[in-house]
């Protein structure tokens, strides 16, 4: 009995790591998209649901009936580097526009349960009229009607509405497109991660000078005076400081690629430094299913199953990441900071010598557009610094360089 109980509790922790991991990379699960994920998610809810609160302060909601799990991932600011992407095959990131119109069309849509493309357009057409600041959505134009479906089929991919009769793409070609919709209104709301309700900081001023910041939705109360660094934390009491400074630290270590010590604040150091905080740390990893790696120059967590990322890197599929790979060579052989242009030259040599690889970028000013990619694969890992026309190595990269021995 004692080797079947140890295989059980074995079992379970292997779940809990998987079914952590899973939700860090998708923290919207459908049962229609993924049942099996789904059902693992909902046996797991309540473990699962202690270990997001106790180390990072998120709520995981799970809708057995409706069928999706949400992890509520608060941030104190927005990540410019995870942009909503359109669902077409150019997958390029969201313009200003289309985050106007996935806000309008979220907006309308929460007022009924069932409608039409055409209803909703029309809906929207009246929102952005009433509002003197938003620009005037027009049906009857091609680009107006491709960012309106754009904003709808990410909607349709998160679950929040569902297409039961017709083709939201067929709005692209034709305003006069019939398509039926049926609307989640649960899931729609849930899809604002933020501890602040849009209307609480709402402000009906026509100034824009005197509009409040956005980033008053992020504030978590709970955390008083030490959650901004910017203030003395001295009206803070000492729970305060710690539940903010483990949440802070360990939602960095989950979401980044990489924590270095010279981005972290004197509390997060340290808590990091604390034998509790080290504790804390190893063991969120290893309940995780996470190694742990900690250096001089900071911390990384990395997952042997590709789980918890939404982004691989090496990865031979893409041709930014491969030039990426390259430059990190060229990077290394010279310590400090790079001129961009002299990688311009490096890429072009590149190019030049595989005249049939990157056929994209095999153009005038190819060369100069697959730099500025590969950096900013580069940034986006942790592994460099992109500044004033130069970029620099983070210690990072150097787990990518190859010792070569000479014969």
């Amino acid at each position: 009995m004692s080797t079947l109980a140890n295989q059980l509790v074995k079992a379970e922790k292997e779940e809990l790591a998987r079914a952590i991991r899973i939700l860090l990379g998708r923290p919207l699960i459908s049962l229609q998209a993924d049942p099996e994920v789904f059902d693992l998610i909902r046996r797991r809810h309540h473990a699962l649901a202690r270990w997001f609160d106790y180390y990072c302060g998120w709520r995981l909601l799970v809708e057995p009936r409706l069928g999706y799990a949400r992890l509520v991932k608060v941030t104190e600011s927005a990540d410019p580097s995870r942009p909503a992407r359109r669902r077409r095959s150019t997958r390029a990131p969201f313009d200003r526009r289309r985050y106007t119109l996935l806000c309008l069309i979220a907006g309308e849509a929460l007022t009924t349960p069932v409608t039409t493309i055409g209803m909703l357009a029309q809906r929207v057409v009246q929102a952005a009229a009433a509002d003197e600041h938003i620009t005037g959505f027009d049906p009857v134009r091609g680009d107006e009607r491709a960012a309106f479906a754009d904003a709808l089929r990410l909607l349709e991919h998160y679950g929040a509405v569902t297409a039961i009769d017709g083709v939201t793409d067929s709005y692209v070609d034709s305003a006069e497109a019939k398509v039926l919709y049926r609307v989640d209104t649960t899931r729609l709301l849930r899809l604002l991660a933020a501890p602040v309700a849009p209307s609480a900081v709402a402000d009906s001023s026509n100034d824009p000078a005197a509009w409040p910041d956005l980033r008053e939705l992020t504030v978590e109360p709970r955390y008083g005076a030490a959650a901004d660094p910017a203030v003395s934390a001295e009206g803070a009491s000492e729970t305060q400081r710690n539940l903010w400074a483990r949440h802070s630290l360990l939602r960095r270590l989950l979401d980044d690629p990489v924590v270095y010590r010279a981005d972290m604040t004197a509390a997060q150091l340290a808590y990091a430094g604390s034998p509790t905080g080290r504790q804390i740390i190893r063991r969120a990893a290893a309940e995780a299913g996470f190694e742990l790696e900690e250096r001089a120059e900071g911390y990384l967590l990395i997952d042997p199953d590709s789980l918890a990322s939404d982004g691989r890197f090496p990865d031979e599929g893409a041709h930014a990441k491969v030039a990426a790979l390259l430059l990190l060579d060229v990077l290394a052989a010279q310590p400090g900071n790079r001129a961009f242009n002299d990688l311009v030259e490096e890429s072009a040599r590149l190019l030049d010598r595989f005249p049939k690889w990157a056929r994209a970028y095999q153009s005038e000013g190819g060369a100069s557009r697959l730099t500025g990619d590969a950096v900013a694969v580069l940034c986006d890992f942790g592994l460099a610094r992109h500044a004033g026309g130069s970029v620099r190595l983070m210690p990072a990269a150097l787990r990518y360089t190859v010792d070569r021995e000479e014969a």
